[in-house]
């Protein structure tokens, strides 16, 4: 391990340039850290004061970030987390203006560059995508990667980063690699606070990179804290780098270079910086960089003062060992700058960081007032008592906000409903007309919706001959994988599994030893880095199929993908995108584990993926060509018991399409509406068997996606012919059969066509047992799909179908 921990000239090629440019770069770099430091300070007070929700920010981590900066490179990337504001105005990716429009909410993309006001202060990303949704050269730019609140949540995604720089170093012939990589040279730069590096996502992520080799440099802000929790009860022996010292490259093996420096050393940090960078671009190997002995002089956030969780002492200490104060100290005791620069210096600091957040508050307010004029102009026009209440709020309110605007409006509306008022019709108007606006500002993007969508991939039906082969599911899978790979430098896949033995049910079988181990290679036991893997690879350009052996598994995962991947376009605003593809297998079978149909949990989570559960292998596989030649991520949910099931092999198995949120129709029938999905389908087809004996005809419709689900809205047409609706599932009670349910009922206005209550039929509420038995009494057998559908039309009719019990 290098233990740089004493004050020392800065290397930073000085060498290379005169003494007095030297002196000028250490000025303006202290003007950097005490306009960072300030805007930390104002920050502050505008929340404390009202203007703003609440903020977190980077004090005490100055000289560290700045140190950071001066290493990076175009074509460099930032995965960080939201106490990195010194790095994000180093490096361009925000400015001050942006910071506080972010503080302030600002709902717009010129204001807060890295959300648009939907992520709060001090989360910052950079533009990867223009506005036809077409990749911008990641090589002509530092990339930041859209920071998440999750603690620790920043650090998965850096292993797809940095193993794409492995790839392309190694692959010079990749076609696509224009615009992603400059001969693999790239270094992925993650910072961390020192509590977060107990979560479990950091060992998984430490554990992988160490693995795969590759080049990320890895930064630790230790401030001894995480909130009012110290160090010795975070983490064993209270030094994340000495206990990471197994880690450490030797003679043993491969590992990381770990160096510890102190947080108020500028001259250790940029020598650190420097040599980190230049190893893990050189050799593309990974670093650990422990910056100790930082401060956080405002306390963790507007939501409380350290002062009740710290000593007098160690107070006293942060005082003394702030990383400016020291910096401070050493141009002057080294007479790089007089005490009158440095005054006049600060004062100039100050005075630009209080102009741009007046700027952005400005701004800010002109962007509400519009509405907020506009609405009490057209209230001005109604004569009404309902009104003057309403118009008296706006027209008293000083600091005018979106909620109060529509609050009112929309009050007015309700007490004029029925009223035939001058004026009202305009209002009206004008509040339908805001509608699309407020969308625009809050409610787009959850999907990427550029012209790669999914949803406008063209439908290609799969072509048969009139002696096509019998086949395994599993080898149509197999036989799709192979055609894509053979057409697409860029599809990787990996996972449990995978890669040897080419996955547990043989989807993958035989592929690595035809297109080799960097495209489809094996894992540990690690979800959230898997996910994290895919999610990097994604958007540095290549096609990743990340595998999750069982749909039980994801569960280890969600944080990743709910958080990370999920909310990426929409949090962005659609400025970055992860074609990230997950492929797990499930639907309910025998035994507690390996069994689990969480479809709610999935529903519920991952809002911003699509979720595709086919009926098998060969609906799958037009699923897999379809998202293949799109840009949005998805889930794909095999059906476990479906592999080894016959099916024909197409002609055309790496070509033709299934569209994603398309219901299909697959029996038609007369008196009852049945809708499921995936496994549970097969029983209902063979239950529409039984039922024909009994004289009902059950109509069956396929979902094939959760998430859309039937854009045609196929199964309210089914429900005007049938009147009568049933929904099957293998998920918990009031999961994913109640989501199903209110899209067909609400969404779709089938309620309009009932003429019996609508019923869903679902798993018990606990896992499956072990066992046969314990399977059959536990989810949907054909037995209890027959005796429901009957029921219902018994209830309807019961002198010709009369009740079975």
């Amino acid at each position: 391990m290098s233990d740089l921990n004493t004050t020392r000239v800065v290397q930073n090629n000085s060498a290379k340039i005169s003494y007095e440019e030297f002196r000028h770069l250490l000025i303006t770099d202290y003007k950097s850290a005490v306009e960072s430091r300030f805007v930390s300070l104002l920050g502050r007070k505008e929340v404390l004061t009202g203007k703003a929700k609440f903020g977190i920010f980077g004090d005490g981590k100055e000289l560290a970030q700045l140190a950071l900066a001066k290493v990076f490179q175009p074509g460099d990337w930032r995965s960080g987390y939201y106490r990195d504001q010194t790095l994000a105005f180093a490096l361009g990716i925000s400015t001050i203006y942006n910071f506080f429009s972010q503080l302030y909410a600002h709902p717009s993309l010129d204001a807060d560059v890295s959300s648009a006001g939907r992520q709060m202060v001090a989360h910052f990303s950079t533009a990867l995508l223009d506005e036809e949704g077409d990749w911008l050269d990641q090589t002509a730019q530092v990339n930041g990667f859209s920071d998440i609140s999750t603690t620790g949540g920043q650090m998965a995604r850096v292993l797809g980063l940095g193993l794409a720089s492995k790839l392309y170093r190694e692959n010079p012939n990749l076609s696509h690699k224009s615009k992603f990589s400059k001969e693999g040279k790239e270094v992925v730069f993650c910072t961390i606070g020192n509590a977060s590096t107990s979560e479990g996502v950091f060992w998984e992520t430490v554990n992988a990179a160490g693995v795969k080799q590759i080049p990320v440099v890895i930064s630790i802000w230790d401030d001894g804290y995480g909130i009012s929790v110290p160090n010795d009860v975070q983490t064993t022996k209270a030094d994340i780098s000495l206990l990471l010292q197994g880690f450490q490259e030797n003679e043993s093996g491969a590992g990381f270079q770990i160096f510890k420096v102190k947080g108020w050393d500028y001259a250790g940090l940029c020598e650190v910086y420097e040599k980190a960078s230049d190893y893990a671009r050189e050799y593309s190997k990974p670093c650990l960089v422990h910056v100790t002995e930082m401060t956080q002089p405002l306390g963790h956030s507007t939501s409380g003062s350290h002062e009740r969780y710290k000593t007098n002492d160690r107070l006293s200490w942060e005082l003394e060992y702030d990383c400016n104060v020291r910096m401070r100290q050493w141009l002057l005791e080294s007479g790089m700058a007089s005490e009158e620069e440095l005054v006049v210096l600060e004062a100039e600091a100050k005075n630009f960081v209080r102009q741009e957040q007046k700027r952005a508050w400005t701004d800010y307010v002109k962007t509400l007032q519009k509405d907020w004029e506009e609405a009490i102009q057209l209230l001005k026009t109604i004569n009404h008592h309902s009104v003057e209440l309403p118009l008296k709020t706006l027209l008293s309110l000083t600091e005018p906000s979106l909620k109060e605007v529509y609050v009112n409006v929309r009050r007015v509306v309700r007490e004029l409903r029925g009223v035939d008022a001058a004026g009202k019709s305009e209002l009206l108007a004008w509040y339908e007309s805001k509608k699309e606006l407020n969308h625009f500002r809050f409610n787009d993007k959850l999907f990427s919706s550029t012209k790669f969508s999914p949803l406008l991939v063209e439908e290609i039906s799969p072509i048969y001959a009139s002696d096509a082969a019998i086949v395994d599911g599993r080898e149509v899978l197999n036989a799709c994988f192979r055609a894509n790979f053979e057409k697409d430098a860029r599809l990787v896949a990996f996972g449990e599994d995978v890669g040897k033995i080419g996955d547990v049910n043989q989807g993958f079988a035989g592929l690595q030893e035809e297109f080799g181990d960097q495209r489809i290679f094996d894992t540990g036991i690690r979800e959230s880095a898997i996910i994290g893997k895919g999610l990097g690879l994604a958007v540095r350009g290549f096609r990743p199929i990340a595998e999750i052996q069982y749909l039980d598994y994801l569960i280890y995962a969600m944080p990743v993908l709910s958080d990370d991947l999920a909310s990426l376009s929409y949090r962005t605003k659609g400025r970055q995108k992860a074609p990230l593809i997950i492929r797990t297998r499930g639907h309910r079978l025998e035994g507690i584990w390996h069994s689990g149909s969480p479809m709610s949990v999935l529903l519920g989570g991952l809002r911003g993926l699509h979720i595709c559960v086919p009926r098998n292998m060969t609906q799958a596989a037009g699923m897999y060509n379809t998202l293949l030649r799109s840009d949005e991520p998805a889930l794909m949910i095999e059906c476990l018991n479906g592999y080894r099931l016959k099916e024909k092999m197409p002609d055309n198995v790496g070509e033709f399409t299934v569209p994603i949120g398309k219901a299909e129709l697959i029996r038609e029938g007369s008196d009852l509406t049945v809708v499921s999905y995936g496994s549970t389908l097969r029983i209902v087809q063979e239950a529409a068997m039984e039922l024909d004996k009994m004289g009902i005809y059950i109509e069956i419709i396929d979902a094939q996606c959760l998430q859309p689900f039937d854009r045609e809205h196929i199964c309210a047409r089914s429900l005007e012919k049938t009147n009568k609706l049933l929904v099957v599932d293998e998920d918990f009670p009031g999961g994913a059969s109640a989501f199903l349910s209110q899209q067909i009922l609400e969404a779709q206005g089938g309620y309009y066509f009932l003429d019996a209550q609508p019923r869903t039929l679902s798993a018990q509420a606990h896992r499956a047992p072990y066992g046969s038995d314990g399977d059959y009494f536990t989810k949907p057998a054909v037995d209890d799909v027959v005796e429901a559908a009957y029921k219902m039309i018994s209830d309807n009719n019961p002198k010709i179908f009369p009740p079975i019990y």
